[in-house]
Order: structure tokens, then sequence, then C-alpha cells
């Protein structure tokens, strides 16, 4: 048999295991028992997720693969199908190998949320290039950091953005997009190559593929390094969790260089041959959103829950006509937003749970009501055990425990490690678990209740104490539209809690709001959690996901604070 033939033969085999787990989550999508029971990942040594599958399903569907939302309407919209990513991406892999990229260099990508975003992701899956995702907004110093210890060779990156990468080392070449910049080469010849791309041979399946710089809300930005399996296969649990099916139209609130667009903006909804709606950043207020979920016929949506406050803030009017499916991610839902979905779309909001060294791990999938503070239940390919921090052994149920995955079953979707950090990884793989760093409580029922990262709890007076449970007191005030909670030094109880507050419009900094939305977040928690002090702010600084950075509170210079007993 010639080499060719027996490379195909390997291939289609790949591309058939992958589609049979898929189409299991598929079957089962509101049976979860089943879907787990029957779920078992695709393990193939060789796989190429934009060769194997996605141009496959070009070859059997003319549908939209990619919708991007113009300024003027659906009118003014982008569309692109299956086969025209499928052409575009073949020219730039072959553009980006005719001027020296080859297989496992590193490239970092810095757009918008326009076409090239997706192409280029392509290309770089068929090439075997190494892509770093970045934000737009990403300052000269951190991208000197994400070159440097990135190991970058190749820049694709916005024209007008070209400027923040002057003086930043490492002999890397750049490609601009939407425009020229001096010492930059142009993008757009890298489209005049041949639609015919041919591999320079198989993809390994533990190849990297990605890395991916972490939030960082508690310590300096991680380098999380994922293979061309562990994502785009990976993300299969997403898919399930979404609920996204074929032909579904899905918007995710989410912009390129987080990984959360990676999860679904690409492979969730690509995995599931769905449509991915893209809307500018500058055109995705609330009001904008509202409007693409009614114009665009969006049948599944996620969002973080910052988002999902903003549009409740607007008011949420009538139900989208095609929404089927509502999620979000980024940090725990507070009841009054389910309930208010609920109320006013009759949709289900459901809370899901993932990392940017994992895909989803916990969720409430379709078919299941969720419960206010519950993120949901394990995965199909997640066994997920609960472990005590210091002696690393698993809790009881109603026992806090850290979130740790059981690396014995070989989850696909967890990260190959930190790059230039042996000594973190072997730490977050220790024991046979991959340890999240979350702490949670498993419910009679087997959910899960999230509690809080690790080092974000602290003792106050001898107690242990969980900032999220406050916060969600506070929240319950009318007057508060946001909160947050930090330690800050106390000379008896070590510790003691303080509230960023961001008042709802109308709501004074006064005084008296202070005394009345402590007092009654007093009246709900007993004496050792209460709040001691609080200071009004006009925003909270977030992560592009939505949690609080909290270490940025903690080193905030003190303002005007307003103690629980003034």
């Amino acid at each position: 048999m010639s080499r060719e033939r027996h490379e195909d033969r390997r291939e289609d085999s790949a591309a058939r295991e992958f589609l049979r787990a898929r189409d299991t989550l598929l079957l089962h999508r509101t049976d979860l028992e089943k879907a787990v029971a029957e779920f078992s990942w695709p393990r193939p040594e060789f796989f190429n997720w934009a060769l194997d599958y996605f141009d496959a399903v070009a070859t059997r569907t003319d549908r939209p693969a990619l919708r991007i939302a113009g300024p003027g309407g659906p009118e003014t919209d982008e569309v692109y199908g299956y086969g025209d990513l499928s052409r575009r991406s073949a020219r730039i892999a072959n553009g980006l190998r005719a001027a020296g990229v080859r297989r496992g260099d590193v490239l970092l990508l810095m757009l918008g949320n326009r076409v090239e975003v997706w192409e280029t992701m392509l290309a770089a899956v068929k090439t075997g290039a190494v892509v770093i995702p970045t934000y737009t907004t990403a300052t000269p110093a951190e991208l000197a950091d994400r070159v440097g210890r990135g190991e970058v060779r190749y820049v694709v990156a916005e024209a007008a953005l070209a400027d923040r990468f002057a003086g930043v080392p490492g002999g890397w070449t750049g490609f601009t997009v939407g425009g020229e910049a001096e010492g930059w080469l142009s993008y757009d010849t890298l489209g005049q190559a041949s639609d015919a791309f041919e591999p320079d041979g198989p993809t390994r399946a533990d190849d990297p593929l990605f890395r991916y710089f972490t939030s960082g809300t508690t310590s300096k930005p991680k380098l999380v390094e994922h293979t061309h399996t562990s994502y785009p296969v990976g993300h299969l649990s997403g898919m399930y969790w979404n609920g996204v099916q074929p032909g579904d139209v899905h918007l995710n609130i989410s912009v390129p260089g987080w990984a959360k667009h990676a999860w679904s903006s690409l492979f969730v909804p690509w995995n599931a041959e769905a449509t991915v709606l893209a809307l500018d950043a500058a055109r995705s207020g609330p009001a904008e959103i509202l409007d693409a979920l009614c114009t665009r016929q969006v049948s599944t949506f996620c969002a973080p829950p910052t988002v999902w406050r903003a549009l409740a803030g607007l008011g949420l009017g009538e139900r989208p006509p095609a929404l089927r499916e509502a999620v979000a991610a980024g940090e725990p839902l507070e009841a009054s937003l389910i309930e208010q979905v609920a109320h006013d779309w009759g949709i289900h909001l459901r809370d899901g749970y993932g990392q940017t060294e994992t895909t989803g791990q916990i969720g409430n999938p379709p078919g299941r009501t969720p419960v206010p503070g519950r993120m949901g239940f394990p995965l199909p390919g997640y066994t997920v055990v609960l472990v005590d921090p210091e002696s690393g052994t698993p809790v009881p149920d109603g026992t806090p425990g850290e979130i740790c995955l059981d690396l014995s079953t070989a989850p696909l979707g967890v990260m190959k490690g930190y790059v230039g950090n042996p000594a973190r990884t072997a730490e977050a793989l220790a024991g046979g678990y991959y340890h999240t760093g979350d702490l949670a409580v498993r419910n009679a029922d087997g959910s899960l209740g999230y509690l809080a990262r690790a080092d974000d709890m602290f003792k106050s007076f001898d107690h242990r104490i969980s900032p999220r449970e406050l916060e969600e007191a506070l929240r319950r005030h009318p007057a508060v539209a946001d909160a947050a909670v930090v330690p800050v030094p106390h000379p008896v109880g070590l510790w003691a809690p303080k509230a960023y507050v961001v008042l709802a419009p109308g709501s004074p900094a006064s005084a008296g709001t202070a005394r009345d939305l402590l007092g009654r977040a007093c009246a709900e928690l007993p004496p050792e959690k209460w709040v001691r002090s609080v200071e009004f702010a006009k925003s909270l600084p977030r992560t592009a996901s939505g949690k609080v950075r909290r270490a940025e509170l903690r080193e905030r210079p003190a303002g005007t604070e307003y103690p629980l007993d003034a």
C-alpha cells in the first residue's frame, strides 16, 4: 500500500472516531446519564481537525459557517460558508508556508472579530503552527512578554496596532491586516496562494496547537499549552453543555485573544456543524446584542454574567424568536438573573464551568433545570473529585473541597502543561489529579456548588470566609449593581471582609446607603461573616471573562470607607 493511501485511511479513521463521539453527545443531548455512560473520548494517534474534519464538512454542506454582523442590519452582514473558509484557510496556509512558517513555529494573532481570525486559525491547524491568540487591547509590555515567553516567530495583527510592537525584541516577522505598516508584510499577499493545500506530513494528536496566557487574577499570567486534540476534540464537552446542534446559529460574547473565544466562537459551534455569529466589539453593547439575537435567528447564546446583568438592566424584552439555549460562564450566576431570564423569556439560563487549562468540565446541560448556586454536573468525559487541599484526599459529599479532575480516566480536554514552568505543571497535575484551584461542595443529587478560588478564601476571626457568599448577600440589595469582597488587615481578626460596591443608578454614595446595605447583608449572614466596611466604586476591575481581579482591588489605595459600626 502506498504511503499516501495509508495516511488517507488513517485520517479517515480518526475523523470517523471523532464523529462517533460527537454524535453520541448529540443523540443524548438532554439525557446526561446516558451521555456520560456511552460517551468516550476519541484517541487517535494522528489528527488534524481542520484537514480531517472541517474540510470534510465543507464537502457535504453549503450552510454558513461564519456570519459577522454588519453595522446596518442583516443585509450588511458578511457571510462565509464552510467551503469558503476551507478554501480561504488553504490559501493562507500555503501563503504562510511560502513565507517560511513551519510546523511548530509560534504565531501571535492579534485581531478583532473579522474573517481573518477564523481563516488564520484554520490555516495554523493545517500547517501545524502554534497560535498565541491575543486581545487587541494588549499593551506593549504585555506584547513583549508574550513574544519572549511564547517564543513567537510570526505575528498577524491589525495594521492600526503595529505601533505597539515597536521595540518588541525577538526577530519575528509581522503581517498586517487592514492596511500597511512600515517594516511589516501585507497579510493580503498570503491569500494570493493556491487553495489546494497539501500537508507536509501527518499531525500527531499531541502536537502543540495553542498557547494561551491566563487572565492572571491573582498572579502573573501563566502560559497554557494545548494540543491538536485537547482543544479541538476536547470542546465536545462544551458543545454538549451549550446544547448546540447542526444548523444552529450560535452567538458567543467574547473577543479574540481569550480562550473562551476559541471555546464558543470556534470549536463548540463548528464541532456541531453550526453557524458562528460574531459581533464587532465596538458594536456589542446590550442593545446591539439584543438586536442580533432577534434579527439573526440566534438559537444558542453564551455570555458571561456581566453581559447578562447588562442585558437585564436594559430590559430583556420579548424572547428572541429562535432562541432555544442560553448559558453563562466566567463566574457564578446569581439567582436573580436566572429568575429574570426564566420570567421574561421562558428559558433556563444554565451555568457552566471550565478553565483556560481545560475545556468545559461542569455544567447544567439541556434538560436540567438549573438550581441557583449550583454550577451543574460533571460533563461527559470528565470525572470530578473534590479533594481536601491540605491532605490531597477526596472529601465526602457536603464537605468543601478543591475541584480536581481524575487523570486516571485521561480526560482529553486537559492542557499539556505550562510552557517553561515544569514545576508549576507538576503542581497542577500532582497526585493523579488536575488541580483547578477552585473550591466547591457536592450536593446529594451529584451537582456541584461553587464556593471560591482557593487563593481567594481567607481567615477572619478564625473563620474561613468565601468572598462569593458575602457578595451574593450584598447584590440582593436593590441599591447594589455589583459587588466584590476582599480581605483587609485587622488588628484582632487578622483579616476582615471589605466590600467594593458599584451602586445602581439613582442610589447615593452616602453613609446612609452604606449602613442600609451593610445592615441588610448582616441580617442574612452569621456574625463571623459580616462585611466590616464598604467602599463605593464606579466599576470593578474584571477580566474579559467576567472574573473580578481581586489582586488589583487588594492593592488599590483605600478611598472613602464606611465601617459597619459607623
